[in-house]
């Protein structure tokens, strides 16, 4: 069981508002299936919980000046803004232990208890009453582990549903024995006078039954790897599609897109073929301006290769010019099957004195906005389409793809494959720093240049027949 918040210790000033924010369930009898995942039992849980927001939307807006700063968060009313303890909010995931849930067995003894954070950003959000706007304007999930996440907004629009979590965030599978059980569901008393919940509205029983399940987990899912999609025969010539009428340079004035790149993070070493060390890591390019970066690329008749343009926009969003931006290319391999931006990052490990010693193979890339970075800065687009592989890089019988870095979002790419991540196996032990570097070749217009690169500090060592990696913090951040 997660260690308590001393919730007696949680000073919460009143909510500004109480538009009707309230716990409810999808149904009050629930039948869940036991199954063996192959290491055990587990429990598929879905107890059908949702928060339902009133007449206004409920809305959280968490961000840090720096990464030497603090995070601070506010509930976003009408009437005014209420800062949310510290406690609440220590990272830029989720809301901390949002609700309390209590199961019991049926001499009514206590089997588990268990508290649940929260995201607002369901992805499946929908209007749960006729009246309710027919969009909303909230990200479609909370950031996802990135580090270096400088600011994100949560929210559940007027009318609409957020689920919450039915189980643990971390730890093992969730099992229960096959039988009848009696659930309680609260959200958490800070959570309760911050968003002024009366006890019937934060207060959910429910009946839950677990039966043993006909088939085995594995056999029920089938999940679709990122950018291994099927493309249909194509034929050698196809005939190109039409280019933009370009401009000799980007307009002179007007909306940029500003690419900043964010230190390195998910660092590791690890043993490859060959006796041969690779120090494998994550990098994230994101967009900080004031209008998106946006590609299209038009392809060469017969060729796996597309002429790529550069697009602008006014300040009301209207089209205003494109220039030329280098290439997309076809990338067959195992993996990716799909289109590559040619001109977008490029990462480097320096010595000591700055001076490179290695290069990733990595410098082609699908554009997709993987990671919110922070969407607390002006006009940060929230709910971005293009957010993994599948709806942003294309098949291979594709005549032209549009390819999207919007801001506030970042696109982040894991080097871990060889002739991605760094091959140190020959380099002697002592201090090196990871480079990234957002338009390297400097084909892509954007509001400043001076903020492209990024260096993070590692430490080799050890032997030739286990070498280590320490990797110092940023500002306290680990990751």
């Amino acid at each position: 069981m997660p260690a308590a918040l001393a919730f007696a210790g949680i000073q919460v000033a009143d909510a500004a508002t109480n538009d009707g924010v309230k716990l409810v369930s999808a149904g009050k009898n629930i039948k869940a299936e036991r199954y063996d995942n192959g290491d055990g039992f587990a429990v598929d849980l879905d107890l059908g919980l949702n928060i339902i927001a009133g007449q206004e939307p409920l809305e959280i807006r968490a961000s840090r000046k720096s990464y030497a700063d603090p995070i601070v968060a506010h509930l976003v009313t009408k009437k005014g803004n209420v800062t949310l303890p510290k406690a609440l909010v220590t990272d830029l995931y989720t809301l901390k232990q949002f609700t309390t849930v209590t199961i019991k067995n049926a001499k009514g003894a206590v089997v588990k208890r268990y508290w649940t954070n929260f995201c607002p950003n369901s992805y499946d959000s929908v209007r749960t009453r006729p009246d309710a706007p027919a969009q909303s304007p909230y990200p479609m999930g909370c950031p996802s582990g990135n580090p270096f996440t400088l600011g994100t907004v949560w929210g559940v629009q007027a009318g609409w549903n957020a689920k919450t979590s039915d189980v643990p965030t971390h730890g093992k599978a969730f099992d229960l024995p096959p039988g009848k059980y009696s659930v309680g569901v609260t959200v958490n008393p800070p959570y309760q006078k911050l968003l002024n919940l009366t006890a019937k509205d934060a207060t959910v029983a429910l009946n839950l039954t677990v039966v043993k399940g006909s088939v085995e987990k594995e056999a029920r899912t089938n999940a679709h790897q990122h950018g291994q999609q099927v493309s249909e025969t194509h034929s050698e010539y196809r005939v190109p599609a039409k280019r933009p009428t370009a401009r000799a340079a980007a307009p002179a004035s007007g909306p940029r897109p500003d690419l900043r790149s964010l230190p390195a993070w998910g660092i590791s070493i690890s043993k490859g073929a060959k006796s041969k060390w690779y120090v494998n890591f994550g990098a994230t390019v994101w967009n900080a301006g004031d209008s998106p970066l946006l590609v299209d690329g038009f392809r060469r008749s017969g060729q796996g290769l597309m002429d790529a343009y550069q697009y602008f926009f006014d300040a009301q969003g209207n089209q205003v010019g494109a220039v030329p931006a280098g290439t997309m290319e076809w990338d067959p391999r195992a993996g990716h099957n799909h289109w590559h931006f040619t001109d977008f990052a490029q990462y480097n490990l320096l010595k000591s004195d700055q001076k490179q010693v290695a290069r990733s193979g990595k410098e082609a890339f699908c554009l997709a906005n993987t990671d919110q970075v922070d969407y607390t800065i002006p006009l940060a687009k929230w709910r971005p389409f293009n957010t993994d592989l599948e709806t942003s890089c294309g098949m291979q019988n594709s005549v032209g793809v549009r390819e999207v870095l919007d801001i506030g979002n970042g696109d982040t790419y894991t080097q871990d494959r060889p002739g991605q991540s760094f091959d140190v196996t020959s380099l002697p032990n002592g201090t090196y720093y990871i480079q990234v570097k957002a338009n390297p070749a400097g084909k892509l217009s954007e509001r400043s240049t001076g903020n492209n690169t990024s260096v993070r500090k590692i430490v080799l060592g050890g032997t030739a027949k286990k070498r280590t990696l320490t990797v110092p913090p940023v500002n306290g951040i680990k990751g």
